[in-house]
């Protein structure tokens, strides 16, 4: 029975179809419903086709095949204007109209069908063809023409709307074409039923073409997703190139001017002026850089909280005094208190509650024209845990009140009218809450808006030791030395210079040693060499990765290895890794880079690098 085999593969598409819309999650709407319906009559009238073959012929009854042909041909009607239904809500035209013109559909479907019921209908059955006529087909066929010519006019709207758009009108368009071929084709061959497949055919069309919210938003997540991604790589890219055109210069800018610093009475006083200034304004565009990159490194997660053993009293001391400097020439009276019986040595990230300090302390100088700031630090011992309790107060410019809560905001400067000759990004603040939070610890702030300002910081750190060796403290109380008063009566800025680094000789020593230099820029050379006078090295330079790997295979012998990274021919990177490959390669080798984005450090200790050096250094950051 040949005559079925097309029903039967319109009805493996029909289930098909119902098992993959309703097996993934979809969107409730309008159109999906209308589709819905549309799967499932769809499936009726493949059924009946198939059961009105089969019953034809095995049974022959005529009465009740031509009552079985009556229902298909009114399930066929009911299909065709479910289509034109949904080709009506794709139109998106007025819902009074729309709602008229559906009425209008489903009276005209009641006439036909009651037309169809009750006017007589011839059933064909011959060979391998069963087929009908008479009075209810030829209604049949009118109806169809009918609803084809509205299926036509509203797919002819449908492609005007969508300016030329074909996807939504294709399953309409492969349905007409379909049906006029399949008239062509009953016209030779009488027993082929087509109009089963090709409307499961055409279903099968407008399924992908179904606008589905759901798919919709996953496809504009993911591709919210990749352009996030690809934004925040290209963010990355961006800081590590600013990081290190940026870090470049300004290292020969600090270390040379550094080292004009250390001629003092040999150069002329407004040089040694000139130079001070420079470093300063060098500090200020590092601060930016640095600030801009911390922030970073926090949004992404990567800031980590490393703990070591530390002397509080003395980092707190030495930040108070660098501070201090800073002033220059504001008639500002700088006060400090460190209270004494904050233990000799905690336990906890001595860098970034250094930098919780040093912001503190600057945005104080910084929005501090004429007055007073006063540092203190107390302290609460309990349980192990020394809580710190820092307060920075200022005679400045102050806060307006509605304005505090944007205080710790990213990019956030309060009344930049009044200070428009207050350099920095607005991230200070930003970046110390951060790290507070990181940290443990809490901060506040009240301000008076014209009067001044007082931050207080909470920060709990672990006791290491709670006195010092007794052969330190005569030496530590004379950096506890309050400022000088002056005849006025008013305290000078402190301009004490930080305690030099211990364990470290300033002249011979190390003479013997070699050490082997590789930077592609000559004048970030002549600056380590600068720093490194001291100790009388035997230093070797080099510009690239390979010359350095052929001075070690060329059998020199280096105590200590500093290696830039982003050098022609072969970088840091690549260079250390073909040093590592070298028989009996035990040489501590120390990044010496521009690179500090986040995850710079730890990405260059875990390649194996004995340590990590920032550019710009200062002499006493290479020193240590």
């Amino acid at each position: 029975m040949n005559v079925i085999l097309l029903p039967v593969a319109a009805l493996f598409i029909s289930v098909f179809l119902i098992v993959i819309f309703y097996s993934k999650p979809r969107v409730d709407n309008k159109e999906t419903n209308i589709y819905s319906k549309m799967l499932f009559i769809n499936l009726i009238f493949d059924l009946l086709c198939i059961i009105t073959v089969l019953f034809a012929k095995l049974n022959g009854d005529e009465f009740v095949t031509g009552l079985i042909q009556k229902s298909y041909l009114i399930v066929m009607d009911y299909l065709i204007c479910y289509i034109i239904t949904y080709n009506l809500n794709l139109l998106k035209i007025n819902e009074s109209l729309t709602n008229k013109l559906t009425f209008g559909l489903l009276m005209s479907l009641l006439f036909f069908s009651i037309l169809f019921l009750f006017t007589p209908i011839n059933v064909i059955n011959y060979g391998e063809v069963v087929d009908n006529d008479g009075l209810s087909y030829d209604i049949a066929v009118i109806s169809i023409i009918l609803y084809f010519f509205l299926i036509i006019v509203s797919s002819f709207s449908l492609f005007k709307r969508n300016k030329k758009d074909f996807s939504k009108d294709t399953p309409f368009i492969v349905l007409i074409v379909f049906f006029i071929v399949g008239l062509i084709i009953r016209n030779f061959f009488p027993s082929v039923m087509f109009e089963n497949f090709f409307f499961s055919f055409t279903l099968l069309i407008m399924y992908h073409t179904i606008e589905n919210p759901d798919v919709k938003m996953v496809e504009a997540m993911e591709q919210a997703k990749n352009e996030a991604e690809k934004a925040n790589r290209a963010k990355s890219d961006f800081l590590s190139s600013m990081s290190h055109e940026i870090r470049t210069p300004l290292n020969a800018i600090v270390g040379l001017s550094e080292d004009i610093g250390t001629f003092k009475d040999e150069v002329p006083a407004q040089v040694k002026e000139d130079s001070e200034d420079i470093i300063n304004a060098s500090q200020t565009l590092l601060e930016i850089v640095g600030n801009i990159l911390d922030i970073s490194k926090i949004e992404s997660d990567k800031m980590e909280i490393t703990e070591v053993a530390y002397d509080f009293k003395r980092e707190a001391t030495t930040l108070a005094k660098i501070n201090a400097v800073r002033i220059g020439e504001k008639p500002i009276n700088f006060k400090y208190y460190i209270a004494e019986d904050i233990p000799y040595e905690l336990l906890g990230d001595k860098t970034h509650v250094k930098q919780v300090l040093n912001n503190l302390l600057s945005n104080a100088i910084k929005y501090t024209n004429e007055g007073e700031i006063n540092f203190n630090v107390n302290c609460i011992n309990q349980n192990g845990i020394c809580e710190l309790v820092i307060t920075v107060q200022d005679t400045g410019i102050g806060i307006r009140a509605e304005k505090i809560d944007k205080l710790f905001t990213k990019f956030e400067r309060l009344d930049v009218e009044r200070n428009t000759t207050v350099e920095g990004t607005g991230l200070g603040l930003a970046i110390t809450k951060k790290l507070v939070e990181m940290m443990g610890g809490k901060i506040n702030v009240q301000s008076t808006y014209g009067k001044g300002s007082m931050f207080m910081v909470t920060i709990p750190q672990k006791i290491s030791k709670v006195s010092a060796p007794t052969e330190e403290k005569h030496g530590f109380e004379r950096t506890m030395s309050m400022p000088r008063v002056n005849p006025d009566g008013t305290t000078a800025p402190i301009v004490t210079a930080p305690p030099k680094v211990e364990g470290v000789p300033t002249v011979g020593g190390y003479g013997a040693k070699r050490i082997l230099l590789a930077d592609d820029n000559k004048l970030n050379i002549k600056v380590a060499r600068r720093a490194l006078n001291d100790f009388n090295f035997v230093i070797d330079e080099v510009y690239d990765g390979e010359e350095a790997v052929n001075k070690v295979k060329e059998g020199n012998k280096y105590d200590l290895i500093l290696m830039d990274i982003m050098m022609p021919n072969m970088n840091g990177e690549q260079a250390f890794k073909e040093l590592q490959k070298i028989d009996g390669f035990d040489v501590p080798t120390i990044a010496l880079t521009a690179d500090a984005v986040a995850g710079a450090q730890e990405h260059y200790k875990e390649v194996g690098f004995f340590d990590y050096l920032a550019k710009p250094f200062n002499r006493e950051q290479i020193k240590e």
